[in-house]
């Protein structure tokens, strides 16, 4: 019998007791748990529609409660003074390999075409929840920056720190262009809290809720993960043995 990889995950993290700090002290344990990426994500790219799309629900099914997690609150000044302008001077920078850098607000952001899906949050956790997101198609950002052919990856830098260093996630460009791949402005109909990540967060609606990145304030096209972080193209998959491709 052949499990979902959404199965495998979430029971085999409700097993190991599977809280991100508690795992972390087991790495052995993630290790096992995550083997095989490669082979995952060779067969899930050969046997799948790429453009097939994660299960949407009705507003009826949305989770009453929908837990923050990991950072809550960057916490530092730069951020806190972000909070206190409303984000006015917010400006989302998308560089690498594009041909025209962009700086946007999120006014410009929020003009942009704009999706909304109600989703579920499958966290590594072991805990899931549903709700809505809505803002501009990632796709559509990179687009518009004249992404180049030659980039193979999307890399997100955060406002949140870890280490004292800002937080970064990365996918690769079949993800960046599904349809459900947005930069989320709202949630469940209203702009996004601090613990959720204001005032733009990742939705990948196929993979594992780490790679959601939260308060995003940089987006990068690149040709390797060879020089990011450690090179595994995640904090989370560079320091704890997190999966990269957390296809679900």
């Amino acid at each position: 019998m052949i499990l979902p990889r959404r199965s495998l995950l979430t029971a085999g993290a409700g097993l190991l007791l599977a809280g991100c700090d508690k795992v972390a002290a087991i790495p052995q344990a993630r290790k096992i748990l995550f083997a095989g990426e490669d082979m995952h994500r060779g067969l899930q790219r050969a046997l799948m529609d790429r453009g097939a799309l994660a299960p949407e629900f009705t507003r009826e099914q949305m989770s009453p409660i929908f837990r923050a997690n990991g950072t809550r609150d960057p916490g530092t000044p730069d951020y806190a003074a972000m909070v206190a302008d409303q984000f006015a001077g917010y400006r989302l920078k998308v560089g690498g390999l594009v041909d025209r850098p962009l700086a946007l607000s999120l006014d410009q952001l929020a003009s942009m075409p704009s999706r909304s899906q109600i989703t579920r949050h499958d966290c590594v956790e072991g805990w899931s929840a549903i709700g809505q997101w809505q803002g501009p198609m990632l796709g559509t950002v990179l687009k518009a920056a004249g992404m180049r052919n030659t980039a193979r990856y999307i890399v997100f830098t955060c406002a949140d720190l870890y280490n004292g260093q800002p937080y970064y996630e990365s996918i690769d460009t079949i993800d960046a262009f599904h349809p459900q791949t947005i930069l989320a402005l709202k949630m469940n109909g209203a702009r996004l809290t601090v613990a959720h990540g204001a005032p733009v967060r990742l939705r990948v609606e196929r993979q594992l809720g780490y790679k959601h990145a939260k308060y995003v304030t940089g987006i990068d096209a690149v040709a390797s993960l060879a020089t990011i972080g450690k090179g595994k193209g995640g904090y989370w998959e560079d320091n704890v043995d997190y999966d990269w491709y957390a296809g679900i």
